[in-house]
C-alpha cells in the first residue's frame, strides 16, 4: 500500500492524472529525461490482485495530445458504464440502492457463509450505487465467519454471476430469501444449479479413476 505522499508510478513513469469509470482507470504519466516523444503515456489501468496492470500505453511529448486521448478514454469508459448501468432497468428491474431498512443489519455473531448479502452503496464507486451491485451471495472467507480470524468475504454477484471480494464491514446487511427480487432469485438458482453441476462432474470423473 502506497504511503499518503508516495509518488504513483507506472514504469519510469509518475501517475500525474488518473480516472477511474467502469471497469478500468485512465491515466496519464509523466518522465522526465525521457526520449525524444516519449516523456508523456496515457494508459489503462487495472488492478489485479495486488498488481497494478497498464494496458494500451500511447507515448507522446505534445501533452495536449495525450490530454485529448484521455478525454477520449474518459468517455468511452463512461459511455460503457453507462451501458451496462441502465441494462437493468431496460430489462424493467427496480434497480434503486438498497439501504440499511431494506435488509437485516449483521453482527459479529452472523455466519455470513451462504447468505445473501448487500454491500454498502458507499464503498461502491457512484457509477454502481445500484441493487444489482450490491446483492451478492457469499461464498467463504475468514470475514464470513463469526469472529473470523480476517475480514476478506468471498462474493458472487446475483446479477452479472461475476465473483469477487468485500470486506465484513463493507456488508450492509443479510437479505431473507422472501425478500430477495425476482432477478436475485434467479441469479442465486442458477449459481446452485451450476454448482451442484460441477459437484456431479466432479464425483463423475473421481469415480471414473
Amino acid at each position: 500500500m502506497r504511503e499518503e505522499n508516495e509518488k504513483r508510478m507506472a514504469g519510469d513513469y509518475t501517475i500525474i492524472h488518473s480516472f477511474h469509470i467502469g471497469d478500468r482507470e485512465v491515466v496519464i504519466g509523466e518522465r522526465q529525461n525521457a526520449p525524444k516523444d516519449e516523456r508523456y503515456m496515457c494508459a489503462f489501468c487495472e488492478s489485479v490482485e495486488v498488481f497494478d496492470l497498464y494496458t494500451q500505453a500511447m507515448v507522446s511529448d505534445d501533452y495536449p495530445e495525450i490530454v485529448k486521448l484521455y478525454g477520449q478514454r474518459i468517455m468511452e469508459q463512461a459511455q460503457k458504464a453507462r451501458e451496462e448501468t441502465s441494462r437493468p432497468q431496460n430489462q424493467g428491474i427496480d434497480d434503486a440502492p438498497l439501504m440499511a431498512k431494506d435488509c437485516r443489519t449483521i453482527t459479529h455473531d452472523d455466519d455470513l457463509n451462504d447468505k445473501v448479502i448487500v454491500i454498502r452503496p458507499d464503498v461502491l464507486r457512484r457509477e454502481y450505487c445500484h441493487a444489482t451491485h450490491q446483492i451478492m451471495l457469499c461464498t467463504g472467507g475468514f470475514g464470513a465467519s463469526p469472529h473470523g480470524r480476517g475480514r476478506k468475504c468471498f462474493c458472487v454477484n446475483l446479477y452479472t454471476g461475476e465473483s469477487g471480494t468485500y470486506q465484513r464491514q463493507d456488508i450492509l446487511g443479510i437479505l431473507e430469501q422472501e425478500q430477495l427480487p425476482e432477478w436475485a432469485r434467479h441469479g442465486l438458482a442458477d449459481y446452485r444449479q451450476k454448482k451442484q453441476a460441477e459437484k456431479a462432474q466432479h464425483s463423475k470423473d473421481k469415480g471414473a479413476r
